[in-house]
């Protein structure tokens, strides 16, 4: 599969989790659309999706599209998912991100051959639990293993599970990757393993794995893994009440 066809695809999926109709942008600025239900960010926060350097926003109000359309027509793609950038230009409240996207195709997976013996676990099961308790609070979280919808793929050693990887299935038969390595076992490589198997499942089954990276151990696995780097995410949140007068300023 060529990278226009990965792009054509992985722009096919954020359009439709936009929930209203909207397109990736190919001239300056941003297509912006209100759609308060979007899945693109948590409800009522604003989403931005830049793929290929064309870009969707969705936004819960006029007076954010307002905001938003003033904004993006300034800015490049890379600078609308600049957190940094953007609370320079912008009320942020808040934000989720930016996390970058990554698309893998059949012909570029360069999987792990050998090395530790990689089972199927029921999701749920103690030992899958005991590693989200052993991980803290905040990884659990960034990895999304609890969503996964696939069987999960783990390493034992010394009889309890230390890394373990799956996916979620999203629209458009796409696969959305989670990994998480238990710390004091981190920086051996053991993602990269778990994540293979969980790949090669998806791929198996006719699916498009995504993976969603913000922290750089993350992208170097997805990058080992042959996925290649379509684009970015990010959510953001402003204030409960917008001014009008803000909402119509349009210089930077």
């Amino acid at each position: 599969m060529t990278s226009d066809l990965l792009l054509d695809r992985a722009r096919e999926l954020w359009t439709e989790l936009a929930v209203k109709p909207v397109e990736f942008s190919s001239s300056s600025g941003a297509n912006i659309v209100v759609s308060p239900g979007s899945r693109l960010c948590p409800p009522l926060w604003t989403g931005i999706v830049v793929l290929g350097g064309a870009r969707i926003v969705t936004v819960p109000s006029v007076q954010i599209a307002k905001l938003m359309a003033g904004v993006s027509s300034t800015l490049s793609g890379e600078e609308l998912v600049d957190e940094d950038r953007l609370r320079e230009v912008l009320p942020v409240l808040d934000v989720l991100g930016p996390a970058s996207l990554f698309y893998l195709d059949r012909a570029d997976f360069l999987p792990v051959q050998g090395g530790a013996a990689v089972e199927d676990a029921v999701c749920g099961d103690d030992e899958l639990a005991a590693l989200l308790a052993r991980a803290g609070e905040d990884d659990p979280d960034e990895s999304g293993l609890e969503d996964i919808t696939s069987p999960a793929f783990v390493l034992r050693e010394n009889d309890g599970v230390v890394a373990a990887a799956g996916y979620q299935a999203w629209p458009h038969s796409v696969a959305h990757l989670s990994v998480l390595v238990a710390p004091g076992h981190r920086g051996r490589g053991l993602a990269r393993v778990v994540a293979s198997a969980a790949v090669a499942h998806a791929l198996d089954a006719g699916l498009l794995p995504q993976w969603r990276a913000r922290p750089h151990p993350s992208k170097r696995v997805a990058l080992a893994l042959g996925f290649q780097e379509l684009g970015s995410q990010l959510s953001v949140r402003f204030g409960d009440a917008v001014s009008p007068a803000l909402a119509g300023e349009t210089a930077v």
